[in-house]
């Protein structure tokens, strides 16, 4: 699948059974869930998805199901980042031949290297597949700071790298930045649960990439943008911002869209798997609260 990415791509939440093994049936309905509500494409293993939690034997399981299950209707980009070059580029390419359509690129955050070390990585992924390649810039998470210098390196230098997204605060200026200053190739996504989806798409943004409990109105929103209804797209993101807000804080968010996702009858089950944390009962009341909020907006 070769189209350029575009639009709302929601990370795939990982469904468990309540005993902490992989729900294949409740990844299946969430994936026809999240097509009928619009989703222009799928992200899998990033931090929505409980990537970190996952064996690589269950992520080649997960990934083959979820391909099948989507037969091209829409791309699937699949993060398969690693601490060490070598196995970085091992997953990358195991992801490749298992179906991606695309590739979602941590830096390696684990030694945090200089901007050549940072480059070199993305260098070696580059030669090593043949599907694009997102950088995910996350400073909050990985302590690495992309530099516009880096960045545009990237752009000039490496053929699969093509996209960017950004989770750098405050987004908005640093996704104009590249639009404006670095890009020839590069189409910028924006991430954090959307947070900023409107601030970023009025700089040049071309895609969010939110979890996957509230697609439908990222779907709504973006279609607004699009249409140039600027008034209905602020409206609309206006009264999911609550909800959005919610899902941000940190160590809450994954349980909360899976709370949200069960309360839809789409997945069994709200299970996390530790170190992510589960909502207490006080969390669950105001959740319920937002959600029930959102719905009759």
């Amino acid at each position: 699948m070769r189209q350029k990415f575009q639009g709302v791509f929601p990370i795939l939440a990982t469904t468990f059974h309540h005993d902490g093994t992989l729900d294949i049936g409740s990844e299946q309905r969430l994936i026809e869930h999240l097509l009928q509500a619009g989703a222009h494409g799928l992200g899998l293993f990033g931090n929505a998805s409980e990537g970190y939690t996952l064996l690589e034997c269950e992520r080649d399981e997960l990934q083959t199901v979820i391909v099948k299950a989507v037969n091209g209707r829409v791309p699937v980009i699949v993060s398969a980042a690693h601490s060490g070059t070598d196995a970085a580029v091992r997953l990358c390419r195991k992801a490749e031949d298992l179906g991606a359509d695309g590739l979602l690129v941590l830096p390696p955050f684990y030694l945090k290297p200089d901007a050549n070390g940072i480059f070199d990585y993305y260098a070696a992924i580059d030669m090593a597949v043949h599907i694009p390649v997102m950088v995910q810039d996350a400073p909050l998470m990985t302590g690495i700071n992309m530099t516009p210098g880096l960045l545009a390196r990237m752009d000039r230098d490496l053929k699969n790298v093509r996209y960017v997204k950004v989770e750098a605060t405050p987004t908005a200026p640093k996704v104009g930045e590249i639009v404006r200053d670095i890009s020839s190739k590069f189409t910028v996504f924006g991430g954090l649960n959307g947070q900023f989806m409107l601030e970023e798409l009025g700089r040049g943004a071309r895609g969010t990439m939110p979890g996957s409990d509230m697609t439908r109105h990222y779907v709504e929103i973006w279609n607004h943008f699009e249409a140039g209804d600027n008034e209905a797209a602020w409206s609309k993101f206006t009264r999911a911002l609550p909800l959005m807000r919610f899902e941000l804080q940190p160590g809450m968010g994954v349980s909360a869209m899976k709370h949200n996702l069960v309360s839809e009858g789409i997945i069994e089950s709200a299970r996390v798997r530790h170190p992510t944390r589960s909502l207490n009962p006080e969390s669950l009341s105001e959740l319920q609260w937002l959600r029930e909020r959102l719905s009759c907006a």
